[in-house]
């Protein structure tokens, strides 16, 4: 049954933090997922999370950990020494997660950690993990894994299944290497029922292996894993030696942080560090008013385009009518046409050198909605004016400008809102930079040239 975590429940173990009562806390824990003690935690003040944090045995301790939000996880650690988080925590999790605690420490302190782990192996690997850049395979990976030798038997497949059983959580294939430690192939785990002993590896081993390197980018590896059905990846170097492994579950959470900071990112905002519960209001308001601001410069863009046409508007007010009109169109067109090609980007649906095509087919779509919209804004002003006489004698007019402008803002908003991040991201920036508000900002601009431009030339020396 799936824990959750009540008030009633929170103040019971406070309760018992407070009367330092450990054998009913433990009694209270013992049943629950590392994952629920987690939650726990993270209901708790800092003393009582590291209280009961004390209490659980090293390898609980350590799960536990690695179940926490970031922040909260960084608070509890803090409160250690450095030799206490080699001692009682990186000792008892995988080098890969160990990686992952110690990028997030202050380097002085990361150094006393690595300097206090006792296991020589251990410390190797989690050193070589910290070297690789961050949102790699080489980051992402696990050092620990089962290999045999080519030219060896399913016995020894058995004998090294049995030697890692401590080590590794889960092992999903066996990795085949040859005596230089390049990877040939893989042997899953059911051929170890299905085969004698005695069989060579190299009658049973898949030589048809998918890997990747340790610098390939981490939203590639999850591609490649989405679309070859993986739930583990060998990573090798350059010259083809196995060096780690990725489980599907390390993905996972990646690629959600990586979803995460790109909605933010889309959504005109930079990316919060902490979850949005977790995140104080100094972060909030820091990581918003920024792009808010350099929103607000580019709406104010608005106001002197307005300005080129103050005459057009003091001689047909009725023109100011139609301004939220044409530019909400263009401004949503555009932000749809962004958020389309974000999203493609990410999933390796498009690429930038597809950029003519990609061009060819928003044009297309920008010039159908386009005449859907300016249809509807012909049809708007034409009913209307059959109801009042706000529109004056020359209501036609107005309604083919009106029409005309929403035909051509859209289909400007929708190449702008598709184009702009390919450009991003053609020069190495972030795509999702390209936000809906920016690009709707961009899109007010231009849409009241293009409106006020056309409404001069159709109206001059009719209503202007």
């Amino acid at each position: 049954m799936a824990f959750t975590l009540s008030r009633a429940i929170l103040e019971r173990i406070q309760e018992n933090v407070a009367r330092q009562r450990a054998d009913a806390l433990l009694a209270e824990l013992s049943d629950l997922h590392p994952a629920d003690i987690a939650e726990v935690l993270d209901g708790l003040d800092l003393d009582e999370a590291r209280y009961v944090h004390e209490l659980l045995e090293p390898e609980l301790a350590a799960e536990v950990l690695l179940e926490l939000p970031e922040d909260r996880r960084d608070e509890l650690l803090e409160t250690y020494s450095g030799k206490e988080i080699a001692e009682e925590l990186i000792e008892h999790i995988d080098s890969d997660d160990a990686a992952d605690v110690l990028a997030e420490l202050p380097d002085e302190k990361q150094a006393e950690v690595l300097a206090n782990i006792e296991d020589a192996d251990h410390k190797s690997e989690i050193t070589e993990l910290l070297s690789y850049d961050e949102n790699t395979a080489g980051a992402l990976m696990a050092k620990e894994l089962v290999k045999v030798n080519v030219d060896s038997t399913m016995r020894e497949c058995v004998k090294q299944l049995r030697s890692h059983a401590e080590d590794i959580d889960n092992v999903y294939v066996i990795n085949v290497v040859d005596r230089y430690d390049r990877l040939m192939g893989t042997i899953p785990l059911k051929s170890l029922l299905t085969h004698p002993l005695r069989t060579p590896v190299k009658e049973v081993y898949d030589p048809d292996v998918i890997s990747v390197k340790a610098d390939t980018d981490v939203e590639d590896v999850a591609r490649m894993m989405e679309k070859y059905d993986l739930i583990v990846l060998p990573v090798v170097d350059d010259r083809g030696r196995l060096v780690g492994r990725i489980t599907i579950d390390d993905v996972v959470d990646t690629i959600r942080e990586e979803e995460t900071e790109d909605v933010q990112k889309m959504a005109g905002m930079g990316a919060l560090d902490y979850s949005y519960s977790n995140s104080s209001l100094w972060e909030m308001v820091k990581k918003r008013a920024g792009w808010l601001m350099v929103l607000f410069i580019g709406e104010s863009f608005t106001a002197t385009a307005m300005s080129f046409f103050e005459g057009q508007i003091a001689k047909a007010v009725v023109l100011a009518l139609f301004i939220p009109l044409i530019i909400s169109s263009g401004g949503n067109t555009g932000s749809q046409a962004s958020t389309l090609i974000i999203r493609a980007l990410a999933l390796g649906d498009v690429t930038v050198s597809e950029w003519w095509r990609i061009f060819r087919r928003e044009a297309s779509v920008g010039t159908t909605l386009g005449l859907i919209l300016g249809l509807f804004g012909f049809a708007r002003v034409a009913v209307y004016s059959q109801f009042t006489d706000i529109y004056g004698p020359h209501w036609p007019m107005i309604a083919l400008a009106v029409g005309t402008s929403l035909f051509g803002v859209v289909i400007w908003g929708n190449l702008i809102g598709s184009l702009f991040p390919l450009v991003l991201k053609r020069v190495g920036l972030d795509p999702a930079v390209s936000s809906a508000p920016f690009v709707a900002t961009v899109v007010d601009v231009t849409g009241l040239l293009i409106y006020f431009t056309i409404a001069t030339l159709l109206l001059m020396g009719i209503v202007l």
